[in-house]
């Protein structure tokens, strides 16, 4: 076994309860998991590009440590946001204190707040709208379609954007991603900044909406990829958050079960949630792990992990652990 680094050895010394712990044996069971030959899919809520996230995941993804990944539309873009313009990014630590006129201002300056970090329009959205049309025109024009993140692939791997990259490229997890083909599901891809622009070239008669494969498709390609890669020790299923990044793929569960009538589908054989989200609202964020037997997603002797905690700062640590940091 390779020897832990110095960030492994802290949080196994020092996380020894409550949250921390819960973020221990989260760790522990993804790694037990993938030792015995399984296969592991991360799915990204929030604005988890933003913060950053591609500096640990992009070494998962290089280390074959996730095979499949299911994110917002922001996620997907806002990687690669972040890989051109990063030195455009405004920071704002006294967010808190903004009134409505400095709200207004920033707009007025074209930055987008996301909490303390502000996107610049121009060098990223604007910058990425330039060379992603084209490639959706082209596809048109050769009678193709794709998935929104395939266009993202098409774009990252034609070296257009090396151009512009500010960041090093190994800390892009889309970037590692693309590299690997890994697979990506992207349910709601048209609540994102590159969705809306999508759809106002379908609204002006400039695409066809059909050049984009739609979320039934990502649902019908992930039924199939799910039939073919959970045999053996399984699939598992590590949650950032809540949302449609997590809820639209754990249900190709019992959409096999149910609704095809495989009976004999294996149920996702981990689960990790990190959520701050309270179960009493009634949301499926908040909503424990059991909750999930009943929906017949997770079987009762799946292990089952939840730390209630900001993911921010929990997934980065439980990767260093995966990564021996």
């Amino acid at each position: 076994m390779n020897k832990r680094g110095p960030i492994s050895d802290f949080i196994e010394k020092n996380y020894l309860h409550f949250n921390a712990a819960a973020l221990m044996d989260a760790a522990k069971g993804y790694e037990s998991h993938l030792d015995a030959g399984g296969k592991m899919m991360i799915t990204l809520a929030g604005a988890m590009s933003t913060a950053e996230l591609g500096i640990s995941l992009a070494e998962m993804i290089r280390q074959d440590k996730v095979s499949i990944i299911s994110c917002t539309g922001a996620n997907l873009e806002e990687d690669i946001m972040n890989l051109v313009a990063h030195s455009h990014y405004k920071r704002v630590p006294n967010y808190r204190d903004l009134s409505p006129q400095d709200e207004w201002d920033l707009l007025e300056n074209h930055y987008n707040r996301v909490t303390d970090t502000c996107i610049p329009e121009e060098e990223a959205f604007r910058r990425l709208q330039k060379h992603i049309h084209k490639i959706w025109t082209d596809a048109e024009a050769a009678g193709e379609r794709y998935f929104p993140h395939e266009y993202m692939y098409k774009m990252l791997l034609s070296g257009d954007l090396e151009q512009y990259y500010e960041i090093d490229p190994k800390n892009s997890w889309m970037l590692a991603a693309a590299e690997k083909n890994l697979p990506i599901v992207v349910p709601g891809w048209e609540d994102s900044t590159m969705g809306n622009i999508f759809a106002s070239y379908v609204i002006k008669g400039q695409i066809k909406a059909t050049t984009m494969k739609s979320g039934i498709e990502y649902m019908a390609w992930l039924a199939d990829w799910y039939i073919k890669n959970s045999e053996g020790k399984g699939v598992g299923f590590f949650q950032i958050g809540g949302g449609i990044a997590g809820d639209f793929p754990i249900c190709v569960v019992p959409m096999l079960y149910q609704d095809m009538e495989m009976e004999n589908i294996p149920f996702w054989s981990y689960f990790c949630q990190i959520s701050d989200s309270t179960t009493s609202y009634g949301s499926y964020s908040g909503a424990v792990p059991n909750e999930k037997i009943t929906w017949g997603k997770l079987d009762i002797n799946t292990p089952k992990f939840i730390v209630e905690s900001d993911a921010t700062i929990v997934a980065p640590l439980i990767f260093a652990w995966l990564l021996k940091m």
